[in-house]
């Protein structure tokens, strides 16, 4: 029989734990956000889909060879704009090149950090992708998701982890 003292100091004890930041295992739940819509200028949007009040756009984007390897030929070269955010913290926005029918050819992250400040206050970057059939390319999007945030799921870190997530980031065949 469990004394009456220890029964009476149970749910102090399970409120300060509680407190400390220690969660029960049924308490951690990991969603994932939609994937906004594709375009070639977007507005940044957190995993709930609110507006950061950052903008992203393709600036410009061509075929040609990287000029550390050219004897692979083609490549996507693109320039990219944030406006809105900075370049040590900001958002991330996966950039794909796509076919005629928006099917991803190739993507990556670009972030506001991996920009260089600008004198109007918008962030600029450059970023090279390599695609297995640069002819196939008629465009380059951004999908307004941000990718910034923290990854951790409740498996890997039951106390810290878990809420909403990101969209996994586009890949190859993705129809945008």
């Amino acid at each position: 029989m469990v004394p009456a003292r220890v029964l009476a100091g149970a749910p102090l004890a399970l409120v300060i734990l509680a407190l400390s930041g220690c969660s029960f295992p049924w308490g951690c739940t990991d969603t994932t956000a939609e994937r906004g819509e594709a375009g070639v200028r977007v507005q940044v949007e957190d995993t709930s889909g609110q507006l950061l009040g950052v903008t992203a756009e393709i600036v410009e984007w061509r075929l040609q060879p990287h000029p550390q390897v050219p004897s692979e030929g083609d490549r996507v070269h693109f320039r990219y704009r944030f406006d809105g955010a900075d370049d040590i913290s900001g958002p991330g926005v996966d950039a794909c090149a796509v076919d005629q029918e928006r099917v991803a050819l190739g993507c990556q992250t670009v972030y506001s950090s991996g920009a260089r400040p600008g004198p109007d206050g918008a962030v600029t970057g450059d970023e090279w992708l390599a695609v297995e059939h640069p002819e196939q390319v008629a465009g380059v999007l951004l999908i307004p998701n941000d990718q910034s945030y923290d990854r951790r799921t409740c498996e890997v870190d039951i106390k810290d982890g878990g809420g909403t997530h990101p969209p996994k980031p586009a890949g190859v065949g993705d129809q945008l």
